[in-house]
C-alpha cells in the first residue's frame, strides 16, 4: 500500500508522545520519460531511526523523499508506513524543504499554524518554544534571517507531532555556523520526540552528525549502507569522525570499489548509535 498525504485537521496533545513509524520502501521504480532515476530500490528504517540519504546529485535522493511524501508516484514496488496503533497518518509524516516557504503576509505564528485547526495557536507557540523563535510569534518572515526562516519551516514540520520527519536538504543554503547550530538543533528535538528521520543532504559531515545509518544511493540503487555507530553528540573534531567522513566521501567519489547491495526481501539492517 502507497500512502498518500491526509490534510490535517485535528491536532494531537502535547502529551500524546506518538512513536515513530516504520518505514518499508520494496522494488521501488520512478523514470521520467526515458531516464529512469529509481531502479528496484528497496531500503527499511526501523520507529525512531535517524537514516541520511546521500551520494551524487542525480542519483534520486530528492525523488525517493517525493516519493515517500506522496508528493510523486512510483512507477512500480512499495512504500508502506506502519505504526504500533491502528491510527489515521493525519499529520504523521511531515516534510521540511531547503526552502523555507514561508507566506510573506502571515505572522510567524499562522505560518507555523497553517492548516491546522482547533486550538492550534497553543501547539504552535511550543513548536516556535522549541525552535527558539516564541518571541518572534508576532512578526513577519520578512524581518528573519536565513537561519531563523528555517527555525520557522522546522517549527511547522513539528507542530502536528510528526511520527515521520522528511528532511529535503533543509540547511543546504545556511552559512556554515547557522547550519551547525540548526544540526544541532534537530538532534536535540529528535532526542526528546524520537520521531523517524530521513535526511537527504548533500553534506557527508551532516550525514555523520546527525544518523544512525548512512544510506548511499547511486545509479538509482542503494549501494551502500553504513552505520554510525558514534555516541551522541558527535565531535566533529575527532578522529572516528573524520575516518568515518572520510570513508562515506571516498565511496561517493569513486575511490574505492562499492559493493553493490542486493535488492532485499527482507528488512535491511537496523544499527542503532549508542
Amino acid at each position: 500500500m502507497i500512502w498518500k498525504p491526509v490534510s490535517l485537521v485535528s491536532m494531537a496533545t502535547s502529551t500524546d508522545r506518538r512513536s515513530g513509524l516504520r518505514l518499508e520502501v520494496e522494488g521501488v521504480r520512478k523514470a521520467y520519460g526515458a531516464v529512469e532515476v529509481l531502479k528496484e530500490l528497496s531500503l527499511a528504517i526501523g520507529s525512531g531511526e535517524f537514516v541520511a540519504v546521500v551520494g551524487r546529485s542525480g542519483c534520486g535522493k530528492s525523488t525517493l523523499l517525493r516519493l515517500i511524501a506522496g508528493l510523486e508516484r512510483p512507477d512500480g514496488g512499495d512504500i508502506r508506513v506502519s505504526s504500533g496503533s491502528e491510527t489515521q497518518l493525519n499529520g504523521e509524516i511531515r516534510v521540511m524543504f531547503q526552502e523555507a516557504r514561508l507566506l510573506p503576509w502571515r505572522k510567524v505564528l499562522d505560518n507555523v499554524g497553517v492548516g491546522l485547526a482547533g486550538n492550534w495557536q497553543e501547539y504552535a507557540r511550543r513548536a516556535l518554544r522549541q525552535v527558539g523563535l516564541e518571541q518572534r510569534a508576532e512578526g513577519w518572515p520578512a524581518v528573519l534571517s536565513g537561519g531563523q526562516r528555517q527555525r520557522v519551516a522546522l517549527a511547522r514540520a513539528l507542530v502536528s507531532h510528526p511520527c515521520l520527519l522528511l528532511f529535503d536538504e533543509p540547511l543546504g543554503a545556511l552559512d556554515a555556523l547557522t547550519r551547525i547550530e540548526m544540526q544541532t538543533l534537530i538532534e536535540t528535538i529528535w532526542l526528546e520526540e524520537r520521531f523517524t528521520a530521513l535526511l537527504v543532504t548533500h553534506d557527508v559531515a551532516e550525514a555523520v552528525t546527525l544518523a544512525d545509518r548512512i544510506v548511499m544511493l547511486e545509479h538509482g540503487r542503494v549501494s551502500a549502507d553504513i552505520p554510525v555507530p558514534l555516541p551522541r553528540p558527535r565531535e566533529r573534531g575527532s578522529s572516528a569522525f573524520a575516518a568515518l567522513e572520510g570513508e562515506v566521501l571516498r565511496r561517493i567519489l569513486g575511490r574505492e570499489p562499492v559493493e553493490s547491495a542486493p535488492n532485499r526481501q527482507e528488512p535491511v539492517r537496523l544499527v542503532s548509535a549508542t
